[in-house]
């Protein structure tokens, strides 16, 4: 059974269970953030879009919405995924017309990331960014950033890798626990 078309290309939507699709007409911004909130990054499932900070704006016109949206680094390649996954939350949703379109500037910076979002980074085993890191791109004679172990909390970690499991991530290791951990870039 199917009681509505996709927005992009007419196809039909099939109904969940036989049910028809709920159909949402009075659209506000702040729902659409609320469901954003829900829609997690494919590559730190313990994040959502929001506590990332890669969503830029959410546009409310009639019954359609559109979210902007920003890679946290060009290339990203969770960038698709994430865009559909966005778009399926608010179809499901009730949402009829939904668009999702990528801006690059201005650039992503890990100062758009949520406390919340850090904090659950920590939790999940990934050094979060520094508040405000001193040393995005040292030069030849300076010090890297101190970052800190999230299992054990310890300062004393030394950078293996400048690539860790995504790209937009380096690899530590803590030299008090031995644990190797991924934290996010300055940016």
């Amino acid at each position: 059974m199917f009681s509505q078309k996709c927005s992009s290309c007419n196809a039909p939507i099939p109904a969940r269970n036989g049910n028809p699709m709920p159909v949402t007409t009075n659209i506000s911004a702040e729902e659409v953030w609320q469901i954003l909130g829900t829609v997690n990054d494919p590559e730190v499932p313990v994040l959502s879009v929001t506590d990332l900070g890669i969503v830029r704006d959410v546009i409310v016109n009639g019954d359609g919405v559109e979210v902007v949206i920003t890679p946290t680094y060009t290339g990203c390649p969770a960038m698709d995924v994430i865009s559909m996954s966005i778009r399926a939350a608010l179809l499901q949703a009730g949402f009829r017309d939904v668009t999702v379109r990528s801006v690059l500037a201005p650039a992503w910076t890990t100062d758009w990331m949520t406390e919340s979002g850090k904090d659950k980074l920590r939790a999940y085993g990934i050094a979060p960014p520094a508040h405000r890191q001193s040393v995005c791109t040292p030069d030849a004679f300076q010090a890297e950033e101190a970052v800190q172990c999230p299992r054990c909390l310890s300062y004393r970690t030394r950078l293996v890798s400048q690539f860790g499991s995504t790209a937009c991530k380096s690899l530590y290791q803590c030299e008090d626990c031995s644990e190797p951990f991924d934290h996010f870039k300055c940016h």
